[in-house]
This record gives C-alpha cells, sequence and structure tokens, in this order.
C-alpha cells in the first residue's frame, strides 16, 4: 500500500513509493544518502560521472560506496583497477572491495565473476535479484553517500532500482546533442512516476580544451544544459569536458589520481541536495 499522508510535504526517500515493494539492508549497514546517476539512453557516461563524483566526494573526506547496478555492462570495477575476488563473512554477507587510495566500497558483478569479460546473459528478475542483492547482502557498513551507477534506460534494473531502494535524489546525465533533450524527457518522467526527487542535470562531452591556444571547443555543437533544463525545470548542475587524461586515468584504473576541480559544482549540489 502506498502512503496516506501529504508526500509533497516530506523529505523522507521512500515517501509516495509502495511501501510493501521497498527493501531494507542488514543491519550493519548505516547509509545516509543513496544517489543515482541515471540517463534516457547509453553512451552518455553515466559511469564517468559517478566515478568522478565519487572521488570528488571522497577527496572531500566523505565515506562513499558505489553500487553498480548497470549489471550486463559493468565498467566501475575497471575505473578504480579492482579485480575478482569476494570474501564474506559467517552470515553470507560480502566485503565490497576497497578502492586503492581512497577507500571507496564497491560492489559490481565484475569483481564476482571470474572472467571480466564474459558477457552476463540473464533475464530481468536475475538481473533484479542481484540488484537486491548488492544492496542488501554487502557490508557497506558506514556510509554518508552510496552512489549508484544505473543502466542505460527506464526499464526493468532502472525499475527494480526504484521501486526497491530508498533513493534520495537522481542526478541525469545528457550530452550536448538535439536528441538528448526527448531522451532527458524520458528520464525525468519516469522519476515523476516513480516519485523520485532529481538533483539536476550534467551535462557530459560538452567541450575540451584547444591544446594549443587552450580555449573551449565544441565538438557537438553549443552546449543544451540551459535549455532543458529550463523545458524539464531541472537545476544544471555541471558541464563535463572531454578529457583525454581523464580517460586515460579511468582506462588504467586510476581514477582516484583524477582531478576533479571541475566536478566541485555537482559535488556541491548533491551535498546540499
Amino acid at each position: 500500500m502506498a502512503c496516506d499522508h501529504n508526500c509533497s510535504s516530506c523529505g523522507h526517500a521512500s515517501c509516495g513509493k509502495n511501501q510493501s515493494m521497498l527493501i531494507t539492508t542488514n543491519e550493519n549497514n548505516h547509509i545516509k544518502k543513496i544517489i543515482a546517476v541515471m540517463s534516457g539512453k547509453g553512451g552518455v557516461g553515466k559511469s564517468m560521472v559517478t566515478t568522478t563524483l565519487a572521488v570528488s566526494l571522497a577527496k572531500q573526506g566523505y565515506k562513499v560506496g558505489i553500487l553498480d547496478s548497470d549489471i550486463t555492462g559493468p565498467s566501475i570495477p575497471k575505473a578504480f583497477g579492482l579485480k575478482p575476488g569476494v570474501t564474506g563473512n559467517s552470515d553470507n554477507l560480502m566485503f565490497p572491495p576497497l578502492s586503492k587510495e581512497l577507500g571507496i566500497k564497491v560492489m559490481s558483478i565484475n569483481v564476482l565473476i571470474d572472467r571480466p569479460e564474459e558477457p552476463v546473459v540473464w533475464r530481468g528478475p536475475v538481473l533484479g535479484s542481484a540488484i537486491k542483492q548488492f544492496y542488501q547482502d554487502v557490508l557497506w557498513e558506514e556510509l554518508d553517500y552510496l552512489l549508484i551507477d544505473m543502466p542505460p534506460g527506464t526499464s526493468d534494473v532502472a525499475l527494480t532500482v526504484f521501486q526497491m531502494i530508498p533513493v534520495d535524489g537522481v542526478v541525469i546525465v545528457s550530452t550536448p546533442q538535439d536528441l538528448v533533450k526527448m531522451i532527458v524527457g524520458k528520464a525525468v518522467s519516469m522519476c515523476d512516476q516513480m516519485n523520485i526527487k532529481i538533483v539536476g542535470l550534467v551535462e557530459n562531452m560538452a567541450y575540451y580544451k584547444c591544446p594549443c591556444c587552450g580555449n573551449p571547443l565544441y565538438p557537438f555543437g553549443p552546449s543544451k544544459l540551459d535549455d532543458v533544463c529550463e523545458t524539464y525545470n531541472l537545476k544544471p548542475l555541471a558541464s563535463f569536458p572531454i578529457d583525454s587524461k581523464i580517460a586515460s586515468l579511468i582506462d588504467n584504473g586510476d581514477a582516484e589520481k583524477m582531478d576533479v576541480d571541475f566536478a566541485l559544482n555537482l559535488t556541491k549540489d548533491v551535498i546540499d541536495f
């Protein structure tokens, strides 16, 4: 059954949801805020935004975890140089691997299977069960922020996350292309239908700096961040650059070494949310 009071005046993450579908995590976990990073389509860099936000929060002293809910296309372990291998305790709860420098906790299918390059060929209900297990049966313990790296689109897994996990807010990721306004609209509509609050919009791959003069160049045309935000009444959070140094660090498992100054506005908005 749904809650029976005025949800619009309540700040609780689970308010307005179907209470019978929400799950609880294990008693060892104390997670202060859960933020999902999503888009209405793939290829816009959700994992890069999730990784950058996690590193930025951790560098400011917050305890951070990442739940990689993109079961069929996981990339978070590679960004942090994490290899397969998860241990558990006598209660069959799993210890999430820790990143090398900042101690960011990560749970992903690619730290559980022996060969990360192997495809995960599962149907929707099995994917949903894995997500539930990542939330319920992992020893996240004390976290200021649990970030959920969402899969592309608005179907099965996204529905599982939003129905069953008490998400506090969503960061939507887009790129500066004309098609994106419609795609952002799909993500916004899903959040509205699921009574999930939206932190705001990040425009990824918005520009790169000219190697000669250092001025910004716009490979996809002018930024559409303000226009899309005005259309859907969203808060503009940040425009992220295309940066070969950042891409190289993530590819080499050294995401924690990136300069995250470009993400400070996003980080502040998430903290203040």
